[in-house]
């Protein structure tokens, strides 16, 4: 098994003692870009919030929902990759689900 299936495993144990059902963890941070280990119990959600300039979203596992202020619902399951949209969304758990989330800010 290798070390981000082990730090997965771990989130994804946090969130599920976490009242919010969510528990994130910062990979790497190097100058503009960030990559976010973050783990979401089903039904949990990452509350509306705007998009970066630039933004992935990798499902490690589970299956996730993101809605966009517009009505676009992209559901994403593991091993998907899909690019954040560039306005105000959410992100949904489907169901117990871990995310890699790579953003480039300062931009």
């Amino acid at each position: 098994m290798d070390e981000l299936t082990l730090v997965a495993r771990g989130q994804l144990e946090q969130a599920r003692q976490s009242p919010n059902g969510r528990a994130a963890r910062l990979l790497l941070h190097l100058n503009m870009l960030r990559q976010s280990l973050i783990a979401l119990t089903q039904g949990s959600i990452l509350g509306e919030h705007d998009a970066p300039h630039a933004a992935s979203v990798l499902v490690l596992s589970g299956s996730v929902q993101i809605s966009t202020e517009s009505g676009q619902m992209v559901s994403l399951a593991a091993g998907e990759l899909a690019e954040v949209p560039q306005e105000r969304h959410d992100l949904m758990a489907l169901s117990d689900a871990v995310v890699l989330l790579t953003t480039v800010t300062g931009v």
